[in-house]
């Protein structure tokens, strides 16, 4: 099989927070962590952890910043493909912003590499897999198992 395009998901709490990572590698490996949240992130009055608390991030998270550096290891100068660019997209630049950092990774939408697959059938064949593995759309290990799943099935792999 050919290497696997790099997926990433990120779980948001109010405001874009990131509170939740997860992205794929080219054998189709997942890496996910929690995100500890930066010092000034909860400063705002909208922003929230979602389903998690402060103590839970700060005890079981990864900071930030050694993410990044992971995420950059993995993927410098790379494509993530993504089921929710506008949410990824800033929750990643809490992250970047946070260090003055460059992004050093693009973000594009998952479907775009499917060339038979309309925008609309993708997002019906992604809510079928949910349904069809049992598992839980916006948690980021259960994205990233939906689209290595569906990318499986697209480019007419055999069976895992």
């Amino acid at each position: 099989m050919d290497s696997i395009p790099g997926f990433i998901a990120i779980e948001v709490g109010d405001a874009d927070l990131p509170v939740a990572i997860a992205w794929t590698l080219p054998d189709g490996q997942l890496k996910h962590t929690l995100v500890q949240p930066g010092p000034d992130w909860l400063e705002n009055e909208q922003a929230s952890l979602g389903d998690y608390s402060e103590d839970e991030l700060e005890m079981m998270g990864v900071s930030p910043i050694d993410i990044l550096r992971e995420l950059e290891a993995d993927h410098f100068n790379g494509t993530l493909y993504s089921n929710g660019l506008v949410d990824d997209e800033r929750a990643l630049a809490w992250m970047f912003n946070e260090y003055g950092i460059e992004p050093f990774i693009d973000l594009a939408p998952a479907e775009s590499l499917y060339e038979g697959l309309s925008h609309g059938e993708w997002h019906r064949q992604r809510s079928d897999l949910f349904n069809e593995l049992g598992l839980e759309p916006f948690k980021p290990e259960d994205e990233l198992q939906v689209m290595l799943t569906l990318h499986v099935r697209e480019m007419g792999y055999p069976d895992q």
